[in-house]
C-alpha cells in the first residue's frame, strides 16, 4: 500500500508542480519600429490657422510608451469645436488608425498610412443630411519649414471632393 501511495505522489508531483507554476506574462512588444514613428512629425504644440485666421490650438503628445499619439484640439472663437483623438499604428493590420471625438458629439474613425511622405487616413460616417454615407479623407503633410498642412476633404461619391478644412500648423515655440 505504501508503494502505491509513493507512486501516486511521484506521478502527481510533476503534474501538480506544472499546474502550480505561474506563467509570467509575455513582455509586450515595444513600439520602437519605424512604422510607429511615421506620424511623429505631428507631435508638438501648435497654433493652427486657416485662410490666414487662427482656427485653434492643438497639442499632440506621444503616450503609452510611444505606442500612440493623443491629440487635444481647442477650436478658436465662439462656437469653436474642441475634441480629442487617439492615433495608433496597428501592427495586426499594418495601418494607422485614428479615433476622433468632439464636443458636438461627432465620432470619426479613420484608417490609412503614409503615402508619398504624407499621413493619409480615410473613413466613412453617416452624412449630415441623413442621406447615405460620406467618405472623409484627411492628410497631414510635413512642410520643409517645419509646419504641417492638414487637409480634410469629404465626398459622397469619391469622385468630387469638398474641402472641409485646410489648416496650417505652426509650432508655438516658433511664434517668436
Amino acid at each position: 500500500m505504501r508503494l502505491i501511495f509513493v507512486l501516486l505522489l511521484w506521478i502527481a508531483s510533476p503534474a501538480q508542480a506544472q499546474e502550480n507554476q505561474v506563467q509570467e506574462p509575455a513582455e509586450p512588444p515595444g513600439c520602437t519600429e519605424r512604422q510607429y514613428r511615421a506620424f511623429d512629425f505631428w507631435i508638438g504644440e501648435w497654433e493652427v490657422s486657416s485662410n490666414g485666421e487662427l482656427a485653434g490650438v492643438n497639442t499632440i503628445t506621444s503616450i503609452l510608451g510611444g505606442c500612440a499619439l493623443h491629440e487635444n484640439w481647442q477650436g478658436a472663437g465662439l462656437g469653436g469645436v474642441s475634441g480629442n483623438s487617439f492615433n495608433i499604428y496597428d501592427r495586426a493590420t499594418g495601418r494607422w488608425h485614428q479615433t476622433w471625438v468632439d464636443d458636438s458629439g461627432t465620432l470619426l474613425e479613420l484608417n490609412g498610412g503614409l503615402r508619398a511622405g504624407a499621413m493619409v487616413m480615410t473613413g466613412e460616417r453617416p452624412s449630415t443630411d441623413g442621406k447615405g454615407m460620406t467618405k472623409h479623407r484627411i492628410s497631414w503633410s510635413r512642410n520643409g519649414d517645419g509646419t504641417v498642412r492638414q487637409l480634410w476633404e469629404a465626398s459622397k461619391d469619391e469622385k468630387s471632393w469638398t474641402i472641409l478644412f485646410d489648416g496650417l500648423y505652426t509650432r508655438k515655440d516658433d511664434q517668436g
